[in-house]
């Protein structure tokens, strides 16, 4: 059942609009959801996408990769990479409703994928969804893009060029670096991604969809149907968290931002930070 929905925020703000731009760090919330056994199924064409059998593991991948699109949107961006996908945001430090407003599109994007994926005959998909702190990225290959704009702006104003020929140029950008600076150096990818990865051997059977219980304030809400809570650890990585196995989600009605039990961005950076380095950052923040 489709769960997203419009957000509002009613409750006051701890920290005013604008104010996260001067902090050194972000807070995301990642999910990452891989399709289980796709690795066996092109070894089973011997990596030949021309193979008359590689057409069933293509068309699955095919599938897979509409469905991220259809669920994608603004607040909910992905990025996909061959049989897994990342969707991604930053919280709002102001309220909850963004937490609310990711776990219920994330469920809808692994519910469509899972229910496609029965229908097909597959063997499923695995979803972790996680918080944790992000450093602010690299704009590395976006201003690389931008000069290279600008200059072609610049020679047309100039007269150096002429509007053809700054069209001409503008389509001919390549890049040869890219990056996604949402996703450098977030720990809430790495989280989620090891987590998913670390699969059955660790407890997180699949196919299943695995929230991290960090996202809620205090108890798991008894709209989100999910099976015991399972205390995940890995060792070789110093990461360890809860998750719950959700089973089905009924979003109570009404705005998003009066639905309790959900932390925001702040109270998210309280449980990761040692000891009071979020509320020094705050403090150390610029003056209005």
């Amino acid at each position: 059942m489709a769960v997203a929905s419009n957000l509002r925020r009613t409750r006051t703000p701890a920290i005013r609009k604008g104010g996260s731009s001067s902090l050194p760090f972000k807070v995301a919330i990642v999910g990452w959801i891989d399709l289980l056994g796709y690795a066996n199924m092109i070894a089973d064409v011997d990596y030949n996408p021309i193979a008359d059998q590689a057409i069933r593991p293509i068309n699955r991948l095919r599938t897979f990769h509409r469905l991220v699109a259809e669920h994608s949107t603004r607040n909910f961006r992905t990025l996909v990479l061959n049989d897994g996908a990342v969707a991604y945001r930053d919280l709002s430090l102001r309220g909850s409703a963004s937490t609310v407003d990711f776990f219920c599109r994330a469920w809808d994007l692994y519910s469509a994928v899972q229910s496609s994926e029965i229908r097909n005959g597959f063997a499923g998909a695995r979803m972790v969804v996680a918080p944790g702190l992000r450093a602010k990225g690299s704009r590395r290959a976006i201003d690389y893009t931008s000069g290279h704009l600008d200059s072609i702006l610049r020679r047309m104003a100039d007269g150096t060029i002429s509007a053809d020929q700054a069209v001409r140029e503008a389509a001919a950008i390549e890049k040869h670096f890219d990056v996604l600076p949402q996703l450098q150096a977030n720990f809430a990818f790495s989280k989620a991604y090891i987590a998913e990865q670390s699969g059955g051997k660790f407890g997180l059977e699949g196919p299943a969809f695995y929230i991290d219980n960090l996202i809620f304030d205090g108890a798991k809400p008894d709209w989100i149907y999910a099976d015991e809570p399972i205390d995940w650890k890995m060792p070789k990585y110093k990461l360890e968290a809860t998750f719950h196995s959700v089973r089905g989600a009924q979003r109570p009605k009404g705005s998003l931002a009066e639905i309790p039990g959900f932390r925001d961005g702040i109270d998210i950076a309280r449980q990761i930070a040692p000891g009071n380095v979020v509320r020094d950052a705050i403090r150390r923040r610029p003056p209005d």
